[in-house]
Parts: C-alpha cells; structure tokens; sequence
C-alpha cells in the first residue's frame, strides 16, 4: 500500500482474516459479538483503537503499522 493511500480498515481485516484461513464466524467468536458484527466492521474506514488492539492481538498482525508507516512520510 502506498504511503500517502487511505487506509480503509475494514478492508485490510477481512483480507488479513481470510488470509490466516479463518471465518466472520470465529473472529465473533473471538470478540463475544454477533457474525454481523464483523461484517459491520469489514465496511468501516475507520475503527476504535481499542478494538483495533483486540483484533491485532487476536490475528497476531500490526495494523497499526499501517498508520504509523504513513507517519514516516511527514518528516
């Protein structure tokens, strides 16, 4: 991904989700919420870092890194 690119969240969840071979079903699971949940969460730009912290550590995946990747571009 380009430094200067939006980052759309939700999108890069499910890819790194489906990636990992796991299912909506068991991130829900994971979280203690509903399937739909997660489906919710898929169509977001932007994400609460708190849950953003629960699926990172859930998925083992830094996707604050993303962001601050794009921080290096501002010095």
């Amino acid at each position: 991904m380009p430094k200067n690119e939006v980052i759309h969240i939700g999108e890069i969840i499910k890819q790194v989700v489906k990636e990992q071979g796991r299912s909506p079903s068991w991130l829900a699971v994971q979280l203690g919420c509903e399937r739909a949940n997660i489906y919710d969460i898929y169509k977001r730009q932007y994400i609460d870092t708190c849950l953003l912290m629960k699926i990172s550590r859930l998925l083992n995946y830094d996707f604050f890194f993303l962001y601050s990747r794009q921080l290096d571009s501002v010095k």
